[in-house]
């Protein structure tokens, strides 16, 4: 059994009740928020982080913020696989908390190309592909551990794969409340710390990155001004047009007719 899916998106009612879990194994990669029940326990994992499930674990977990993305494969690893998971000692039935999954999160994207292709070998790259992030995995929680007594290094690390976010997905609803929980650290301190560390506050990257996508959809699509705004995060076409203008010097569709000559 294999099944996969990369960046999946639900809103804020989502919720995964399993109180018999599945009969594979099941990887999450989870890129938001999220609450997961493990025993009575509820426990709250940030934006970066994954649990495997054994077979017939009672799973239940939903978002902690408007919105939840993860990465998920089901899988029934055979004997030689099963040997490597034990030897890598990753943790079972709990959420982890790391710094980047940024790797983890591509090699996944790999796999589920893989897997929907018609490539005459792909179930070979899936292979190879799974156990290369299972490596991953460890390597990561090797330097979990390593980073364990320099929580300033934690802090850059969690707020790089902050602003690595903000550019790769501009279009979400980017709380600083939320990203400073993400750093268990208080609103100011956090947006102090992010200033500090990129010389740009964390509300000009959000506008920044969602301009810059916003142009390069009008350059790239034949989308209305209105839908482009509402793809970048902007409901409001008034006031993305009046933003887009005080960015680029002109309107989104001076804009277009500007790049089409």
């Amino acid at each position: 059994m294999f099944e996969i899916g990369y960046n999946h998106r639900h809103d804020r009612s989502f919720c995964i009740n399993r109180p018999d879990g599945t009969e594979s194994w099941l990887l999450l990669i989870v890129k938001t928020p999220a609450h997961f029940r493990i025993g009575r326990k509820d426990v709250r994992t940030s934006a970066h982080s994954f649990i495997l499930y054994r077979p017939n674990t009672p799973q239940y977990y939903f978002p902690a913020s408007n919105e939840y993305f993860d990465d998920w494969m089901h899988f029934m690893p055979d004997e030689s696989e099963q040997e490597m998971l034990n030897e890598l000692n990753i943790p079972l039935d709990r959420p982890v908390d790391i710094s980047d999954i940024t790797d983890m999160s591509s090699m996944m994207r790999s796999m589920c190309f893989e897997h929907y292709s018609s490539d005459p070998f792909r179930e070979k790259a899936i292979d190879l592909y799974f156990r290369l992030l299972m490596y991953k995995i460890s390597e990561k929680l090797m330097q979990k551990e390593a980073n364990h007594d320099r929580p300033e290094g934690i802090y850059s690390e969690k707020l790089l794969w902050i602003r690595k976010s903000i550019y790769r997905w501009p279009g979400r609803d980017y709380s600083i409340d939320d990203m400073a929980k993400e750093l268990s650290l208080s609103r100011s301190r956090f947006q102090h710390l992010y200033t500090e560390t990129f010389g740009v506050s964390v509300n000009k990257d959000v506008i920044t990155s969602r301009l810059n996508k916003a142009a390069e959809l009008l350059k790239t699509t034949d989308m209305s001004v209105k839908t482009v705004g509402i793809n970048v995060g902007y409901g409001n076409t008034s006031y993305f047009v009046k933003l887009f203008g005080s960015f680029y010097g002109v309107t989104p569709l001076q804009f277009r007719q500007t790049e089409e000559k």
